[in-house]
């Protein structure tokens, strides 16, 4: 259904965002106005999901609907409206105008103590029973049907808050766990009770609260056994939490536990949660404790002195005090990251104050999750394969995980996590809040660029595990992914981190208006959160020309790397947060561009996105970043890269230069010589030159230092060049070497060359993105026609030219429609050089100067004195 919600509070919140978890689709929230700068919660939520948001300060005047206020709610076209608590102020017109009219959800059991303070009135009248009932709205006055009624007894030393935890439960609170079911039975169980009032369990003697369920994919991690009554079997406390088994023998784990006083630990600690010893207070921490304890003094009104053992939650605070509580201090004491559930597992003032300080001195940083080793390449290589958030590894969500493929046999290297829509919403909140409140906002430009320069250090350092990795997941022959993969990647970091205290803007002298005198000056802004989504050809280069360049302009970034190629970009992960780069700044997650991509692309809070990509999906990408907040846009798109040689050329230099062109990285390069134009006097020579080289490279594994051609990145992608082969030669293009699978395992393909290519044929005017040399013949002396041709495309990304004569190079360069024109010399790139692309082969920088202004907002200042 198109719901409209109409309310306000914690509870319009968690209405709303059970509505939108059970499928329904919010159109529009209407709720009440800022109050001293915050929002209500329920806005909150929604403005965060891009829900429209209507703050009104009130529906009537004089008891007459206001007409903007009714038309701006009738926009929204919703099909039943749904009011958290009563509808007294909300005019007929509004309650009729859905299809299906209005419902609301109100705390008590009607017909008593109708209005929004009813429950309280259960207990102000002693009433025996309290409940919750939902009915339909009809004259605005909560007398209309009642569709449904939950209640529960109302106990002796009930209060309001343990009314609420038993609302949706007939018979008081009802939660244990019954562990004579399958997993998924039991983890439907623990996460429908996920707020309240929480399933509960036996362990040790003592009532435990579980929190956080998720189905457990895979294998099962190491851990300490820990019995629970009526278990199955014993579960198991692991680094990731707490492991529980069904009858089926399946898992699921659960995230947090909750004691009888109160107190929540992460499910990981059972064993060590009162291990750890207190830490001495510096005099500056003991005036931030002064200021704390008087916010705790404001909060809890009725307890005299807040003392070390003075319990938030036994001095009668409650879930909205939790809220105040994290807001006052994040306000008082500003970058320090604190959530809500910190309250819940600090509940003492001494306990919170120790939590408090850990986190103010960035102690509080999680040891890394689960991490495979693994020997390949003569060395032991360390490789993480779990989404990174905020400066963790865990799993996805779900814990639903995916092979990555070793394209060199087609063996499976490791499962990695498989992020999910809610993995994408944690990582840009974790990124929002580290540019927000995190150190990373407010440090230094020539801090920032120390450690841009510490985590280039780290790449160089690890060059041989990267190369490793990189080879393994992506079929780059080693010496090419050490050179160039790896290598332009630590070079692109060590140049964007010179950048960082050199972004600067301009004064500029405008027109006075006597008898003032005004200064006007600029300056370069960071974005804020940028998403980047990386293709799987260069996994580790594509996201160090797109990350580095984000980072040095002080932005913070969400990265997908390419489903099939994701382990260079988490190896990356390991060694920023080696390098003391602040949580949150980077965010990897790996999965797929369906989901993933297109939740970056729609998220609104996600400021600037840089893809590099097919065409197809380039345009989908910007439609959504258009119509979901008008991000910030640059793609690197498809291309078709012409290469003109012309017969003055140097032919050895050509021939040498030409093979690189369509062969380098296994022809998987961006800016691959898509065709190759050779002047008519030369071209039989030129060809049999190139088919005499290809004879002799050698293809095998990417491992062997003498290995001159690689696999093919994976077998969907080999299945493409096969079938793009197949129908050169149905077209008429002459075959004049390759075009077959190597006979071996793995996914190897032979370097083919193609001859007699007219302009019409689908290998003219279709990037292979593969070892497919496609090769025309032009006239002799023709360079006004070859250069018709050669620019006869949609695309414009690089282009090439072969000639010993300057002014014919020149005269080809300024006309050839492209980003980049090599001459005598092809695939030469630098980091200081920019890059990118003409027509639809996109727009935006990576490299240079030009890329950093790709991450950088100009605000103007003008100064009247």
């Amino acid at each position: 259904l198109k719901l409209a919600i109409i309310g306000q509070s914690l509870f319009g919140q968690e209405v709303y965002s059970n509505l939108r978890k059970q499928g329904h689709k919010v159109v529009g929230v209407f709720t009440v106005p800022d109050k001293d700068g915050k929002a209500d919660p329920l806005a909150v939520a929604a403005e965060k999901d891009g829900t429209p948001v209507f703050k009104f300060t009130r529906w009537r005047v004089k008891g007459q609907p206001i007409p903007d206020v009714v038309d701006a709610y009738k926009s929204v076209g919703a099909e039943l409206n749904v009011m958290p608590f009563c509808s007294q102020f909300i005019p007929m017109n509004v309650i009729d105008h859905p299809r299906h009219g209005s419902i609301i959800y109100h705390p008590s059991i009607l017909p008593l103590h109708r209005g929004a303070s009813a429950i309280n009135w259960t207990l102000i009248h002693g009433d025996k029973k309290a409940g919750f009932s939902v009915f339909w709205a009809d004259d605005g006055l909560d007398t209309g049907p009642i569709l449904l009624q939950r209640e529960c007894s109302v106990e002796p030393n009930d209060t309001v808050d343990t009314l609420y935890n038993r609302f949706l439960f007939p018979e008081g609170i009802k939660a244990m766990v019954d562990w004579a079911q399958p997993a998924e039975a039991i983890h439907n169980w623990i996460r429908g009770h996920d707020k309240v009032p929480g399933a509960w369990t036996v362990i040790d003697g003592q009532p435990v609260t579980l929190y956080g369920s998720s189905m457990l994919g895979g294998s099962v991690p190491a851990g300490q056994a820990l019995e629970i009554e009526g278990a199955s079997q014993p579960s198991l406390v692991t680094k990731s939490g707490l492991v529980l088994y069904g009858t089926d023998g399946n898992a699921l784990l659960v995230k947090n536990l909750q004691f009888e006083d109160g107190k929540m630990i992460p499910a990981s600690k059972y064993f060590s949660s009162g291990e750890s010893s207190s830490v001495e207070l510096t005099d500056d921490e003991k005036k931030m404790a002064e200021e704390i304890k008087n916010i705790w003094k404001g909060i809890l009104s009725n307890v005299g002195t807040i003392e070390e053992t003075t319990d938030f939650f036994k001095s009668g605070a409650a879930s909205m005090d939790v809220v105040r509580l994290v807001e006052e201090v994040k306000q008082k004491c500003a970058g320090v990251q604190l959530q809500n559930e910190d309250v819940y597992m600090a509940t003492t003032f001494h306990n919170f104050i120790q939590m408090f300080v850990r986190k103010l001195r960035g102690e509080d940083q999680e040891e890394e999750l689960v991490v495979d080793y693994v020997n390949v390449n003569n060395m032991t290589v360390n490789m993480p394969y779990q989404c990174f958030i905020d400066g963790k590894f865990e799993d996805a969500e779900n814990s639903k995980s995916y092979d990555t493929i070793n394209p060199t046999d087609g063996s499976v290297i490791c499962k990695v996590s498989y992020a999910s829509v809610a993995d994408v919403d944690r990582a840009v909140a974790a990124a929002k809040e580290a540019f927000d409140s995190g150190p990373w906002g407010r440090m230094n430009p020539r801090d920032r660029g120390s450690l841009l320069y510490k985590l280039a250090d780290l790449m160089e350092e690890h060059q041989e595990e990267l190369a490793t990795i990189e080879s393994i997941d992506s079929g780059a022959v080693y010496t090419l992914a050490l050179k160039t993969h790896v290598g332009m990647s630590i070079q692109t970091f060590r140049y964007f981190a010179g950048w960082c205290d050199k972004i600067q803007g301009k004064t500029i002298p405008i027109n006075q208006a006597r008898p003032n005198r005004n200064l006007t000056f600029t300056k370069k802004e960071p974005l804020g959160v940028c998403a980047i989504v990386i293709p799987w050809n260069y996994p580790l280069m594509m996201l160090a020309w797109k990350s580095a360049a984000c980072l040095a302009a002080g932005n913070t970034l969400v990265l997908k790397p390419a489903q099939v190629t994701p382990l260079t970009a988490l190896k990356f992960a390991e060694l920023s947060v080696k390098a003391g780069i602040p949580k949150g700044v980077i965010n990897i997650l790996p999965g797929s561009g369906g989901m993933v991509g297109q939740r970056l692309s729609d998220h609104p809070d996600i400021r600037k996105l840089g893809f590099t990509g097919s065409t197809p999906i380039g345009k989908q990408i910007m439609k959504s970043c258009a119509l979901s907040n008008l991000k910030k846009v640059s793609l690197e798109l498809g291309g078709k890269s012409p290469l003109i040689i012309f017969s003055d050329c140097d032919m050895d230099k050509a021939v040498r230069m030409g093979m690189s062109s369509v062969f380098f990285n296994k022809g998987e390069n961006c800016i691959a010589a898509g065709r190759l134009f050779v002047e008519e006097s030369i071209h039989d020579e030129y060809i049999s030159r190139v088919v005499e080289e290809i004879k002799k490279m050698k293809i095998g594994d990417p491992l062997d230092r003498s290995t001159d051609h690689g696999p093919q990145n994976h077998k969907a992608h080999l299945d493409k060049l096969l079938e793009y082969c197949e129908t050169g030669v149905k077209e008429g293009a002459t075959l004049v070497y390759g075009g077959k699978q190597v006979g071996r395992p793995g996914f190897f393909m032979e370097p083919t060359v193609f001859t007699d290519v007219e302009d019409h044929m689908f290998i003219a005017k279709e990037e292979s993105f593969g070892p497919v040399m496609v090769v025309s013949k032009f006239k002799d002396g023709d360079v006004d026609g070859v250069l018709q041709r050669a620019n006869d495309t949609e695309y414009g990304l690089a282009s090439g030219v072969f000639t010993q004569d300057i002014s014919k190079a020149m005269y080809v360069s300024e006309r050839l429609e492209a980003g980049t024109v090599f001459v005598n010399t092809y695939n030469k790139t630098d980091v200081a050089s920019p890059f990118g692309g003409f027509k639809q082969s996109g727009f935006g920088k990576d490299l240079g100067e030009d890329a950093l202004l790709e991450y950088l907002k100009t605000k103007a200042v003008t100064v009247e004195y």
